[in-house]
C-alpha cells in the first residue's frame, strides 16, 4: 500500500495519513507503534508531553525499517519555550527517540499569556538550521499567532496541527494555510468520541453508499480536503481499518453534506481553545 504524500513548503514530503500516539501509555507505545509499522504506517506523531517517546523509539529501532522511509514528528512542550530551552528539550526528545534528527518539530501550544511562542519559533528555526529537524511547524496556533511569528522571522510554518473534525472544520485557519503554504494537520480528526459524529446522517449515509465504516468516511473527508490526519488506536484491527481508505472517493455532494455538520460558531470544539491553554 502506498500512502499519498503532500509537499511541504520547504520541499520535503509528508505522508498524508499517519499514526498518532496521544494518550497511549508509555508501556503500550512500543507495541502499538510496532503494530502500526507492521500494518503499513510510516508517519508517527508523538510529543514530549505524551511521555511515550522512548516507546516510539524502541519500536522504530526494532522495526528494521530504513530511517529514510519513516516520518517522525515530536513537539516542544509549553514550559520549554523560553530562552534556549527548546534546544535542551529537542536534545532530550532525540535521545528518547534514539534518533539524530526528526522529520518535523512543532511548538505544541502558543500559550499566549506566557508570550514565549515567538521565541520558541525563533529557536525552532535554529534547530532546523542545525540539522536536528528537517521541517518545523506549529500546533494550535490561531491566525494572530501565525501572523506574529511570520512577521518576526519571515519563516512560515510547514504545518499547523489543530483540532479539526467535521464539527470544527477550522475554515479560517485552513484559508490562512492555503494562502501562506502551511499544510493543516488534523488532531482529534474523528471527534475523540465526544459527540455522535458517526451517527450523523451525512456520515452514515456516505458510509452505507460506499460500504465503508463511518470512521473511514470521516478520514476520507480529511484526505480529500487536503488535510493530514493521524488517527490513534491501540487495536491492530482498527489500525488496519483506518488505513483502508484509499480505494474509494467521496462525491462532491457527500463532502458538502459532511461540511454542514460544522455549526460555524465554534461550539463544535471538543478540546481546549488555544487562547485558554496557558
Amino acid at each position: 500500500m502506498t500512502i499519498p504524500t503532500l509537499e511541504l513548503n520547504d520541499g520535503y514530503k509528508i505522508p498524508q495519513l499517519g499514526f498518532g500516539v496521544f494518550l497511549v501509555p508509555a508501556d503500550d507505545a512500543e507495541r502499538a507503534v510496532t503494530d502500526a509499522l507492521e500494518v503499513g504506517y510510516r508517519h508517527i506523531d508523538t510529543a514530549a508531553i505524551y511521555q511515550n517517546e522512548e516507546g516510539v523509539g524502541a519500536a522504530i529501532a526494532k522495526s528494521g525499517i530504513d530511517r529514510s522511509e519513516l516520518f517522525i514528528t515530536t513537539k516542544l512542550w509549553n514550559d520549554r519555550q523560553a530562552g534556549d530551552e527548546p534546544r535542551a528539550a529537542m536534545a532530550e526528545s532525540l535521545e528518547k527517540l534514539g534518533l539524530e534528527q526528526v522529520d518535523l518539530y512543532l511548538t505544541h501550544w502558543p500559550t499566549p499569556e506566557k508570550d514565549t511562542f515567538v521565541n520558541a519559533w525563533e529557536k525552532l528555526i535554529e534547530l532546523r538550521e542545525a540539522g536536528l529537524t528537517r521541517s518545523i511547524g506549529v500546533s494550535n496556533h490561531l491566525v494572530e499567532h501565525l501572523d506574529r511569528i511570520v512577521a518576526a522571522t519571515g519563516v512560515v510554518p510547514a504545518v499547523n496541527q489543530i483540532e479539526l473534525h467535521p464539527a470544527l472544520s477550522q475554515r479560517e485557519l485552513a484559508a490562512w494555510g492555503a494562502e501562506h503554504g502551511t499544510l493543516i494537520e488534523s488532531w482529534g480528526g474523528l471527534g475523540q468520541g465526544k459527540y455522535d459524529l458517526f451517527g450523523k446522517s451525512e456520515v452514515a449515509d456516505a458510509a452505507a453508499a460506499h460500504g465503508k465504516s463511518p470512521a473511514q468516511v470521516v478520514l476520507r473527508w480529511h484526505l480529500q480536503k487536503g488535510f493530514i490526519v493521524f488517527p490513534k488506536s491501540v487495536r491492530i484491527e482498527r489500525m488496519r481499518e483506518n488505513l483502508d481508505v484509499f480505494d474509494f472517493e467521496l462525491t462532491d455532494a457527500e463532502i458538502a453534506a459532511i461540511d454542514t455538520i460544522d455549526p460555524l460558531d465554534g461550539s463544535g470544539r471538543v478540546g481546549t481553545h488555544p487562547l485558554d491553554f496557558n
